[in-house]
């Protein structure tokens, strides 16, 4: 057998025992699980890969899945509308307790399970009989998911040591990359050669192979000393982010965040998180410490991840209509049109560490952030010709903008927790970029949606009174009715893109605002070349601050 080079020698199996505190070694990765380390990361790119490809998948089977049955289920807008936004409930109201309880049970078995329910909702949700039935089975769906994406990460922190840690998140960020990208292009696939249950259905075979690796692969880990279960905590913080995320969703749905039920919702939520974080700092055995956001680095991190997702799905929102109701194109020739971003991600993230290593976590997440912010200002420029080449640059300089900003910061929120709380650390990382893009769409959709309308009431004149208002919800909208005003109905088609196309250039610049308020952020907080003195960086590397990893094959 050759002798391994210096970076790839794994290190030596020795456990650190007694208390946190004590003398001794650092603690380190088994040397057994340190051998198959890249191979637990494909696996759990895999698992991740499955819940992020779903989350985009749909998008492009709403047409599909509104059509009069046999071909669809003949569901309303509203249907359609929480057969997505059921699934984002679930998902971001359980996704900090489920990140609690990977550190406190294990994160192997909360793994299995989330993947196994994720299996279960997508064999039910491909037979659904009904809009109301899909609705149910989508739900079960994001309480599956919940469960996978905070223990992926947690995962990946406990089998990788601290210097290869920024490499691993780069690929698994990559990975999200990927699935955002393919999710369209599947879904356009299957479409058009099987019913639109398939969508959901081709999940089964490929969680069923998920599980096989786990099993055999994926080691166990949880928090050695977890300590006293928070029951209130947990309570209040599945209530307040569940609130707080409908009366986000409601807004969007509605273009109004005045609406009572919108203000009810979303001051209750905010009133109830209040309290968390109030009933966490009192506490003797707090869900999650809170001292750690009065660490600038970290504090940053989650504001970055926030900011980053709020702008980029509120973007990912009105391109979709872009391209298909603007330009013309299919699902599937759209999904095409958004890989050059899948692609930057996946050459960049990877990378991210070394530009980090040489010029500092601020400079390439300013960098990054600048970046995003150009390529969501791009839009404002386009009309209903612009080169497709150009399209696939916008798309590329975004991708790498992500690139540069996600693998930093998820590395600063994490490496911030000691490593028996990576559960929490993930659950903290995945809880705000979801609240994050869940509000973007909410707030950007709603003005898309009110630029759009004030911009089309003057051009309705030829539409039926009672048709006028429901004429200009949405292009889709007035597509739909100018099909059925025959020659009066063009000069409607043309005016409704120009509406859109203004509507569109406004949100866009709205999304580059906030992603320059991401630059600004961390520009200033994140940390420099230079890593800070303290135990935001220290504390997972030091012998006295952590106990061992409990890593069990």
């Amino acid at each position: 057998m050759s002798t391994p080079s210096p970076s790839s020698t794994p290190p030596p199996s020795v456990p650190v025992s007694g208390p946190a505190g004590a003398q001794g070694a650092a603690p380190r990765v088994p040397e057994a699980i340190h051998r198959r380390r890249w191979a637990i990361l494909g696996v759990l790119m895999f698992s991740l890969l499955i819940v992020v490809l779903d989350n985009s998948i749909l998008n492009v089977a709403v047409k599909t899945i509104a059509s009069p049955e046999p071909d669809g289920l003949g569901a309303t807008q509203s249907e359609l509308e929480w057969a997505i936004n059921s699934y984002t409930l679930v998902f971001a109201g359980l996704l900090f307790t489920s990140g609690l309880l990977g550190d406190r049970v294990g994160r192997k078995k909360v793994l299995l399970f989330g993947i196994a329910v994720f299996g279960v909702g997508s064999a039910l949700a491909a037979m659904s009989g009904s809009p109301g039935e899909l609705v149910a089975y989508r739900a079960l769906m994001g309480f599956g998911a919940a469960f996978v994406m905070p223990a992926t990460l947690a995962v990946l922190m406990n089998v990788f040591e601290r210097d290869e840690q920024p490499k691993a998140i780069g690929i698994w960020a990559g990975s999200v990359g990927l699935g955002i990208a393919i999710g369209p292009i599947t879904g356009g696939v299957l479409l058009e050669h099987f019913w639109w249950g398939s969508i959901f259905l081709i999940n089964v075979p490929v969680v069923i192979v998920a599980l096989i690796a786990m099993v055999v692969l994926v080691p166990d880990s949880r928090d050695p000393n977890p300590g006293r279960v928070d029951p209130v905590g947990v309570l209040l913080s599945i209530v307040g982010l569940v609130l707080l995320v409908y009366g986000i969703i409601r807004a969007g749905e509605l273009a109004d965040f005045t609406d009572a039920t919108v203000l009810a919702s979303v001051i209750g939520g905010l009133a109830v998180l209040a309290a968390f974080v109030v009933h966490q700092k009192r506490s003797d055995h707090p869900s999650i410490d809170m001292s750690y956001f009065k660490k600038p680095a970290f504090s940053a991190a989650v504001a970055a991840i926030a900011l980053v997702f709020f702008a980029l799905m509120g973007v990912t929102f009105f391109s979709a209509f872009y391209l298909q109701s603007v330009r013309g194109y299919s699902a599937l020739d759209s999904g095409l049109l958004i890989l050059p971003l899948a692609v930057a991600q996946m050459v960049f993230a990877p990378r991210a560490r070394l530009v980090v290593d040489r010029f500092g976590a601020r400079a390439v997440c300013t960098g990054g952030m600048l970046l995003v912010a150009a390529g969501l200002a791009a839009f404002s420029l386009f009309d209903a010709t612009t080169p497709v080449w150009v399209l696939c640059v916008v798309f590329f300089v975004q991708g790498a903008g992500m690139a540069h900003i996600m693998p930093p910061v998820t590395v600063a929120v994490m490496q911030a927790l000691p490593r028996e709380k990576a559960g929490s650390g993930s659950a903290i990382n995945n809880t705000f970029r979801q609240v994050g893009g869940a509000l973007g769409i909410a707030v950007l959709g709603s003005l898309l949606s009110t630029t759009y309308r004030g911009e089309i009431e003057g051009h309705l004149g030829a539409v039926p009174a009672a048709a006028r208002d429901t004429a200009g919800e949405s292009i889709e909208a007035t597509m739909a009715v100018a099909g059925g005003l025959g020659p009066a109905g063009d000069a409607l088609v043309s005016s409704a893109n120009d509406a859109f196309l203004t509507a569109m250039h406004v949100t866009a610049l709205g999304s580059a605002a906030v992603a320059l308020v991401g630059t600004a952020v961390v520009a200033l907080f994140m940390p420099g070349r230079t890593a800070p003195e303290g135990p935001t960086l220290k504390e997972a590397s030091d012998p006295q601050a952590e106990p061992a990893p409990a890593l069990r094959d």
